[in-house]
């Protein structure tokens, strides 16, 4: 049994995961937040297999919150499900700990194969992913933006 926890900010969102995922038999929903300071909450004390997290919630969140719970839990193996496109967030999210990358417009059986590869140690990244990765690999054809660091990246966010 693959213990899950679920953290978006939305409830219908949660409603809807938990929905498909409850008629896959290897998967249970052990907990769920709503923000990335309550799913730190949780992990803190209770164990999980995978941690399904939204990029986008308040407070915490994003690749800050996918750092503190590697840095809390090393082994926590986590999904990113997010409506941000994978050419902008992907690679950061692989790289600061996370184990896949899927977009919340993805299809529900593509979920349940993400979710039983990341959890059986495995990463997770759709075509889109990688090509996304491939250009922020450092090669001087690469997106200008895909050079800044975690940082840098957040302001040019927030003045976008």
């Amino acid at each position: 049994m693959i213990r899950l926890l679920l953290a978006d900010d939305h409830q219908l969102v949660r409603d809807g995961l938990k929905q498909i995922l409850s008629h896959v038999v290897d998967l249970e929903v052990a907990a769920e937040a709503a923000n990335g300071d309550e799913a730190l909450s949780l992990v803190k004390v209770r164990e999980f297999d995978l941690a399904v997290l939204d990029m986008s919630m308040p407070g915490l969140s994003g690749i800050a919150l996918i750092k503190r719970l590697k840095l809390e839990k090393p082994d926590l193996r986590i999904l990113v499900l997010s409506m941000h496109g994978e050419n902008q967030y992907a690679a950061r999210a692989l790289k600061a700990g996370a184990s896949g990358y899927l977009t919340k417009d993805a299809a529900s059986a593509q979920l349940v194969s993400a979710i039983r590869k990341v959890a059986a140690g495995g990463i997770y990244i759709t075509e889109g992913a990688a090509q996304g990765l491939l250009a922020a690999s450092g090669s001087e054809n690469a997106l200008p933006h895909t050079r800044l660091s975690d940082r840098e990246f957040e302001i040019f966010k927030l003045i976008a």
